[in-house]
């Protein structure tokens, strides 16, 4: 890494092929707080420490991964280093031209059914929609041109056209339907959370964990290996290496 992002962080490299994931969760384990607009932020309260780790690992990706209800979530949102910590962008631009990445990660949005926000501004700049056949055809001709699609009838299909395409290096930030599509799949090999020492607690809404929408224990036992845990005032950020059984 450039020597200036090096000193904020510490050492962070990746293998020419890997899928990981960034989530922010409270210390009760929530990532999502229902229908409410940038769970992230309100969960981080935006903290700076954690805003500079996405940005960091948005600069290591080749695209970023996202489900179609992260992008509604989330409106004005750019998926790119800079947007997130504009403080570092000249080091994470330097740290994309040393990895011989384009100057931007490319934005991936996942949606079955075609229903994504199309005048939202990180799918106008330009994105790759994968979907079914059946939201191929919603989607029809409305897409903008600096968007592109991938017909996929699951995460395994999709991540293999994405290496076609020259994407090996892959991260996703969401949402836990998707995080759990890929850890089910066995294609997410390390995970990056953020501990905020929030309470968020739980009452009617849905708020969802890391992973949604599959189950593992007690039948299949997915255990991870802690690779790096680093604290920040009261945020504490782990990395985990996944197994595959």
């Amino acid at each position: 890494m450039p020597a200036d992002l090096e000193r904020i962080y510490g050492r962070l490299g990746f293998g020419d092929r890997v899928v990981y994931s960034n989530f922010v969760a409270s210390l009760d384990g929530v990532v999502t707080l229902g229908d409410r607009p940038s769970a992230g932020s309100v969960i981080s309260g935006r903290n700076q420490a954690d805003r500079f780790l996405m940005g960091l690992l948005r600069a290591c990706a080749d695209a970023v991964l996202l489900g179609a209800g992260t992008l509604r979530a989330t409106p004005g949102h750019r998926w790119t280093p800079e947007h997130i910590y504009p403080d570092a962008a000249a080091g994470f631009a330097g740290l994309r031209k040393k990895l011989g990445r384009k100057p931007q990660p490319r934005l991936v949005v996942f949606t079955r059914s075609g229903d994504i926000a199309l005048d939202h501004p990180a799918v106008v700049a330009g994105a790759t929609v994968v979907t079914s056949e059946a939201g191929a055809r919603t989607l029809g001709g409305r897409l903008p041109d600096s968007c592109d699609v991938i017909r996929a009838d699951d995460v395994t299909r999709a991540v293999g056209e994405l290496r076609l395409r020259g994407y090996e290096v892959l991260l996703t930030e969401g949402g836990p339907h998707l995080l759990g599509e890929l850890v089910q799949a066995g294609l997410l090999d390390e995970a990056f959370l953020t501990i905020s020492p929030v309470i968020a607690g739980r009452d009617v809404d849905a708020r969802l964990g890391m992973v949604a929408s599959v189950e593992f224990l007690p039948d299949r036992q997915l255990w991870s290996r802690l690779l790096s845990a680093r604290r920040h005032e009261d945020f504490l950020f782990l990395r985990y290496g996944l197994g595959k059984s």
